[in-house]
């Protein structure tokens, strides 16, 4: 299939579930019947949830094993229709019981403390130890703790909650932003890339809004941004002129967005430029791969894990795989869609080195919606090829939504985006 196809097309191929067998992710693959291997997977979000699904669809004689210690993952995607009033936490929670009675994976409710890469075992925090062929990691993000002085995972907790793994997290911003008082102040502190989502903290941004210009009007957001541009940032900042005028302000890296410290107990923060009070402050801290990667040695000086692109093997330990927000993956942004692109795409090619095939190359997808408000949404999309240098974006593949889109086009844009979720969730948890 040629990659040439219009950004909108594109869009509603991904809505109607189709865009995957389209683009060709998995190529011809036929069920091995040798003896019967094993392939663990830990961590159950988008990543790990669709690989350990596609693994089995493609070949059922595999023993698949997942382990995850939510009996219910919720989902960042659509976690800040929640914070502006629009989903519940109900509407975005994803439980792996169709995986287990469907499709036969082995569905473990635990955490992976240890990873032996020499042994191919992993250990579990009840002790139980697995034994595995091949691994597939997809543990998400961590946060760097210290990067911003006064700012801890205690803080997060209590006063500035990070929000960038939904549940308890999505929960406390929610409550805190219901009692805030009309006229008061949300700052919003994003980090520098790369990061979880990079639209996420200003989809946020224009959600709250949509919440505080309808139950208290005369509130304002400030961001305070790490950065000196940010995804999608044309898009977001002519809906915000449209939608909310005079509520939102961003300031970037350079003219006082960087927050160096915090103060949990006076509810401020502080830049290069002063100190800003806010009645609640959302900090997302800068991000690394999460802790089972490092601790099994699987992340480079970056903090991330540097992977074949052709099939997301690490390259510090083979037989691993890793996948999602952890791994290095060239011109793909860490998002939930990416993660699955993955997923599929490291199933597809366990299953063919297990019969000691060459991988296929693959045709990896992404898209990210955006809501701004109710009728209002935006999208950047794309195809990923390899190349010598890594994973890059085929040109002309994707894109974003136009500055010139009219009311029309933005209002189908967010049906496609409750359409691309409901039928991700389905796609892997169904």
């Amino acid at each position: 299939m040629s990659h040439n196809i219009s950004r909108r097309d594109f869009n509603k191929l991904l809505v109607t579930g189709v865009a995957g067998s389209a683009l060709g992710i998995f190529g011809t693959i036929k069920p091995a019947f040798a003896a019967q291997k094993r392939v663990v997977v830990i961590g159950g979000g988008f990543g790990g949830a669709a690989a350990a699904k596609y693994l089995k669809k493609l070949d059922s004689s595999i023993s698949v094993t997942l382990v995850e210690p939510k009996a219910t993952f919720y989902t960042c995607p659509f976690s800040n229709w929640v914070l502006g009033g629009m989903r519940t936490m109900q509407d975005i929670g994803h439980t792996y019981t169709l995986l287990k009675s469907k499709y036969g994976i082995n569905v473990l409710a635990d955490s992976a403390t240890g990873i032996d890469a020499a042994k191919g075992t992993v250990t579990l925090k009840s002790g139980k130890v697995l034994n595995y062929d091949r691994l597939i990691v997809s543990p998400g993000i961590d946060f760097k703790w210290s990067a911003i002085e006064g700012y801890s995972e205690s803080v997060s907790q209590t006063k500035m909650p990070h929000a960038y793994e939904a549940g308890a997290q999505t929960i406390l911003l929610h409550k805190q932003l219901l009692a805030m008082k009309n006229g008061g102040k949300v700052i919003i502190c994003p980090p520098g890339n790369p990061f979880r989502c990079p639209p996420g903290p200003y989809e946020r941004a224009s959600l709250i809004a949509h919440y505080l210009k309808a139950k208290k009007p005369k509130s304002k957001i400030l961001i305070l941004d790490a950065k000196d541009k940010f995804s999608k940032q044309g898009l977001f900042k002519k809906g915000w002129d449209t939608l909310y005028p005079g509520m939102i302000e961003w300031r970037s890296g350079p003219t006082g967005g960087k927050v160096t410290k915090v103060d949990a107990g006076s509810m401020s923060v502080t830049t290069d430029f002063g100190v800003e009070k806010g009645d609640v402050i959302n900090i997302i801290p800068p991000q690394q791969a999460g802790k089972i990667a490092f601790k099994a040695g699987l992340t480079d000086a970056s903090g991330w894990c540097p992977v074949n692109p052709s099939t997301f093997e690490s390259t510090i330990h083979p037989g691993i795989h890793v996948i999602g927000d952890a791994c290095i993956a060239g011109a793909m942004p860490k998002s939930g869609f990416a993660a699955s692109s993955q997923g599929k795409v490291a199933a597809a090619s366990i299953i063919r080195l297990f019969q000691g095939k060459e991988p296929a190359p693959p045709s990896l997808v992404n898209t990210c919606y955006s809501l701004i408000g109710t009728d209002y949404g935006i999208s950047v999309a794309g195809v990923y090829s390899l190349s010598p240098t890594g994973i890059i974006e085929v040109p002309g593949s994707g894109g974003l939504t136009p500055m010139d889109a009219d009311a029309d086009h933005l209002r189908e844009e967010a049906m496609f985006a409750e359409g691309w979720y409901k039928n991700i969730s389905q796609d892997i948890w169904g």
